[in-house]
Parts: C-alpha cells; structure tokens; sequence
C-alpha cells in the first residue's frame, strides 16, 4: 500500500475490501463525508464514487458506476477534496442527462457556467415563503378537487401496472401558470426505469414542443443501481439554479422514488448496516426529506419549485414505509386506483383518498374562481355517499335503494365519466374543469348540495328544472324524501 499526491488530490493505491458497490480503503487521513472521488480501474478507466463513512482511518466509498472493473491490489482511488459537483447553466434546457450531468442525447457537454453541489444550500427556514398560486395541469381531478401550489410537494401513489408515467408525462406536456407571463420550466428525473419507459418519456416531450423548457435526467433499471441515489440530487440542484438564480418556476417531477430507496436499501445492506422496517435503513425518513424539503420558495426571490413524486406502493400497500413516510414530509398526495384502471378509466385518480393540503391557499376569488372551494367540498362529499350507497346495494340490491341514492349512483357515472376521465392528450383549464364539477352534479336535487350556498346554485345551475345534464334521469318530484 503506498500513497502519493497528485495534481487532484491525495491518491491511494490498493483495497482493503470490494463488497457490492463499495470499496473499502485503508490508510486514509483528511478525508470527509459526503467527498467525491476519483476511482482508477486496472485498465485505466476514471469511475466516480463518494465517500459514505469513515472507520478510523478506513474510508467507505460508493462507486456510482459499480464495482465490476475494479481489483483490490491494482485500483487507485483520488480524493478530490469536495462533494460531488454538477455543472448547471441555462442551456441544459432541451437536452437530456445522466446523474453526474454528462450528456446522454450526443450532443456536446455543457459549457458550464458553474459547477454546484448535488446536496443543495440548506435554505433556512425563516426565509422560507408560504406556497400560493396555483399550477395548472390540466388534469380536471387534480385542478379541481387537489389542485398544485407553487412551492409545494404533492407525491402521486401508484401501483404496478398502474399509468402514473402516463400521468407524468401529461403533467409536463400540460402544466402552466396560467394567466402569469413568468418564466416556466420542468425538471424530469426518471429513476431506474426500463428502456422503453425512457423512450416514452423522450419522444412525448419531443412531439409535444414542450421539451426546450424541459430536461430530463435519466437513470436507465440496467446502469448501476448506485447512481439512482444521485439522480434525484442533480435534478434538483438545476431546478435551484433556475429557480433561485434565474427566476424561474420549476416543476420538479422524480419518477420512480421506489427505485430510489431500493438503491438505498442495497447500498445499507452491502455496508452492514442493522436494518429497519420491511430492510430498509432507519435514516429512510431523514434521507427522502433531505430530498423532498428542497421544493418551496423564498423570500425576496422570484422563482419557485414545485415537487411531484412518484413512487409505486409494493403490493399496492399505502402502509408500506415508501409512501408511509413519504406522506409525513410531504403536502398531501395523489392516489391512483387500480379499480378505475380496471373499469377503463384514465386518469385513474382516486378522489377520496387523494389530498392537497395547500389547495385553498392557490384558489378562489383573484386566482381560480370563487365557486372552486365549495364545488370541491361538494363533490367530495358526493362521492363518499356514493361509497356508502355501493356498499347499501352490493347488500341489498340496486332495485331496493330510494330514490335519492339511485341518483347518487347517477352523480357517480357522471363524475367518472365526465369530470374524472378525460383523454391522455385533452387539455383543461380551470374554468373547464369547474364546469364539468357543475355538469356532474347534475343528477342530485338542490337539497342535496349542502355545501354549495344558494347564490352559487342559482348562478351555476339555474331554475331547478336546469340541474340534470343531457342523458341523466330527469328528476323526480322535488318534494321527495332525499333520504333512505
């Protein structure tokens, strides 16, 4: 074992241990967590690692592109002093890159206009800004009843099978300040995923025009698991400089996070760590929010920067640790169904359990519209009736229901074919999506709208005589008994 300085930094030759993705080196002095390296293969070859621990004078180091070229007696590894750095500049914008910011669409590197750290400036809280104003996707079940605030964290849950990448790629195509001239970008991290997910996601940006205000860092499932753990980090150290150096507003989307904590739960597997629940490490919870808390926005800047996580629930488990802590740091999150799914409907969004917690700070009066708030309520609550009235007819028959929850199980058919399904390329503004709220009401009597105010009633639906829409039932008698 010997070592020597070069031009870079400290070199040491030779390996105490390779176990998975790490390498151990002995004999190590000044050397800090978190430090980016330089690794030497025997065939020459310069691979990149990041010191994860120190034991006494033994350093634990990840090698992001795994560890397969590597030999204990014949690799050299360069410690160079910092964490690991990314160059960032507004022409990355359109193009596509790998975790450590090296061009994956074969056009030229960037001419940087500076190096940053993939961990962030910690931003302090007291310069933290509240979120307010509202995103809009275009999707009538996220715009209307959990609509995005600029600023916040909105994870959306999936399942196997289930089309959040769709989803993704509809919120990138779609999503817009409307009704502001500022500045609009979105961030694209896809983590892990196959070969032809990536496809999708690259020709859908290129079709749609919206990739010269989009970039996409890739992680492919066959590249080195390891490198998943960097990905989100780099996607979100360019959406702070566009944000917070540039103005602009950014929307961070980071597909798939299982696969990120999966990496995770490898990498403390390989370096002996004593598990936590369902294996994965115990700073799990620690580790996502140093990712996710990196969305907001702060006073006296411009620009913002708005996360939507997707993670896929194993077994569909909403209790699994993945989305269980996910939903501790984060504002609310969306729920896809896989019974919507099965029943033809896309977006697949499931509006009950689905939340946004910053809703009513991005709309009404001056931002969406005044009805926004209580139409949301309303149908929120007409649809967990309609779980209720299921449930009544699965026991004892549709034929025996009232008259009032047959119209319920009417409300529902138009709720899901009218306001939550809606085409993978349609488009729809806020004052679309509201009206279709209103449309889909139309089976329930005006007694029923408990949470919407008379004036709101008249002025949206009229005479009673106005409150069906084309196909429904007309409504019986209004002096009927709306209960069972």
């Amino acid at each position: 074992m010997s070592n020597e300085h070069a031009h870079a930094g400290l070199e040491y030759r030779g390996l105490h241990q390779i176990q998975g993705p790490l390498i151990f080196v002995p004999g190590v002095t000044g050397v800090g967590f978190d430090e980016f390296a330089e690794v030497i293969s025997p065939a020459g070859t310069v691979l990149h690692g990041r010191v994860l621990e120190i034991q006494e004078n033994l350093a634990v180091v990840e090698v992001l592109e795994g560890t397969a070229e590597l030999s204990v007696e014949q690799t050299s590894v360069r410690f160079l002093g910092h964490a690991l750095q990314i160059p960032v500049t507004r022409e990355m914008l359109g193009r596509v890159f790998d975790a450590l910011g090296r061009p994956l669409d074969g056009g030229p590197p960037p001419l940087a206009e500076q190096l940053r750290d993939v961990n962030g400036e910690p931003i302090n809280p007291v310069r933290r800004d509240y979120p307010r104003d509202s995103i809009q996707t275009g999707i009538s079940t996220i715009d209307g009843m959990n609509t995005l605030v600029r600023g916040q964290k909105l994870p959306i849950f999936s399942g196997s099978g289930l089309p959040h990448n769709q989803v993704a790629a509809q919120i990138v195509r779609q999503a817009t300040l409307p009704g502001t001239g500022e500045e609009f970008a979105v961030v694209f991290a896809a983590i892990g995923v196959n070969h032809d997910v990536a496809e999708f996601f690259q020709t859908s940006f290129q079709q749609s025009g919206t990739f010269r205000n989009a970039v996409l860092f890739l992680n492919l499932a066959d590249d080195p698991s390891v490198e998943r753990l960097v990905t989100p980090r780099a996607a979100l150290t360019f959406a702070e400089f566009l944000a917070f150096d540039l103005g602009m507003h950014v929307l961070v989307i980071l597909t798939d996070m299982t696969n990120y904590c999966e990496a995770l739960r490898e990498v403390a597997t390989a370096k002996g760590e004593v598990p936590s629940r369902k294996g994965y490490p115990g700073y799990l919870y620690s580790d996502l929010a140093s990712i996710y808390e990196r969305a907001g926005r702060i006073k006296d800047r411009v620009g913002s920067i708005t996360q939507i996580p997707i993670l896929t629930m194993p077994n569909d488990d909403i209790t699994h640790p993945i989305p269980d802590l996910t939903g501790y740091i984060t504002e609310g999150q969306i729920v896809l169904s896989r019974d919507l799914h099965g029943r033809g409907i896309y977006p697949p969004i499931d509006v009950l359990p689905s939340l946004s917690r910053l809703m009513e700070d991005g709309i009404g009066r001056g931002r969406t519209r005044d009805d926004h708030s209580p139409l949301a309520s309303q149908l929120y609550a007409a649809y967990a009736r309609v779980r209720e009235v299921q449930q009544l007819a699965s026991i004892i028959g549709t034929e025996e229901l009232s008259e009032i929850n047959r119209r319920y199980l009417q409300f529902a058919e138009h709720f899901e074919r009218q306001f939550v399904a809606q085409d993978m390329y349609e488009n729809r503004d806020f004052a679309g999506t509201l009206d279709l709220g209103w449309q889909a009401l139309g089976p329930l009597p005006d007694s029923e709208l408990t949470r919407l105010s008379r004036d709101l009633i008249k002025q949206h639906r009229g005479t009673p005589a106005a409150s069906t829409v084309p196909g429904a039932s007309p409504p019986p008698g209004a002096d009927a008994d709306p209960h069972p």
